[in-house]
């Protein structure tokens, strides 16, 4: 049997919204990753990107569960000796919610430019409006996802 390789006729992409407010942060994260790859298609290949565009709004409502936003530490390192940069992850959810997102979801794809490409079909808003409405994006709902209270 022949390995299937998708041609880029072969690739439908769809527009998906996701509503973060009361989602978990990584539940949430790994079912855009899973989108944004085309893991949930008939015509997946693992070197091909034949995911969906993926639009996450609300943000700065998302959730980490067991104290995390107190405890996890975000690092950056510029490069430079002694240039390690630690900052907690409620000061980073508070500030730069959509890097926080962006940060969860780009570890769950492909390292590489294929990650990269598949990174870019995500768009990501602090708020509930985005300018994609004429893309008509169909809700994505992510039923795990939802924070036990």
């Amino acid at each position: 049997m022949r390995t299937f390789s998708p041609k880029p006729a072969d690739i439908q992409r769809a527009w998906h919204v996701v509503d973060a407010d009361g989602l978990v942060l990584g539940r949430m994260a790994t079912e855009v990753a899973r989108v944004l790859r085309g893991k949930h298609k008939p015509t997946f290949a693992r070197h091909v990107d034949t995911g969906d565009h993926v639009i996450i709004v609300n943000a700065a409502k998302v959730v980490v569960t067991a104290g995390k936003a107190d405890k996890k530490l975000q690092y950056r390192h510029s490069g430079y000796p002694g240039g390690l940069k630690t900052e907690r992850y409620a000061d980073v959810l508070a500030n730069k919610p959509e890097e926080a997102v962006r940060k969860a979801v780009r570890g769950m794809l492909p390292k590489g430019p294929l990650g990269r490409q598949m990174l870019r079909k995500l768009k990501i808003y602090s708020g509930p409006q985005h300018p994609h409405v004429a893309q008509a994006p169909t809700p994505l709902e992510i039923p795990g996802a939802r924070a036990r209270d």
